[in-house]
């Protein structure tokens, strides 16, 4: 059982700077909560559903998209919608606050550009202490070789 979605997000989602999502491009249902309660489980909606179409916001800037495409994985549908389900909490409010929250967090990890690394080469004493690792390593296997007839 779906709820209506009389409970949109009241505002503008700012997850990063440079970046303002409108309100009318996060859709939030509520649904039936999983898991166990009390009497009052199987007539609450309390479990928040949030839809974001990543694939069509004009809001997203096209490298942001991409790496928040990357970074949604299993929550990213075949249409580029990502659905995120927040039943973390026993209230409506807490758990839109939940969802909204997550997304924001995806999309501003998606806004910071992942550092390049720089190949350094290791160090003397780092080789030696590998090879040195090689050495005992070999001594061990030798000794562990028949015992010779005396």
């Amino acid at each position: 059982m779906t709820a209506p979605a009389d409970d949109a997000p009241r505002g503008p989602l700012r997850p990063a700077p440079g970046i303002v999502i409108p309100a009318e491009e996060i859709e939030l249902t509520f649904v039936r909560s999983p898991g166990p309660g009390g009497q009052k489980v199987n007539k609450t909606a309390s479990c928040a559903r949030l839809r974001f179409d990543a694939r069509r916001s004009p809001s997203l800037p096209e490298p942001v998209r991409a790496r928040l495409m990357g970074l949604a994985g299993t929550r990213l549908t075949a249409d580029g919608e990502i659905v995120l389900r927040a039943h973390r909490h026993r209230s409506r409010e807490q758990n839109r606050a939940d969802a909204l929250e997550r997304l924001a967090h995806l999309i501003a990890k998606a806004a910071r550009p992942e550092k390049r690394r720089t190949k350094t080469k290791p160090t003397r004493a780092s080789r030696e202490r590998r090879l040195e690792v090689k050495k005992q390593a070999g001594r061990k296997k030798r000794l562990r070789g028949r015992v010779g007839e005396e």
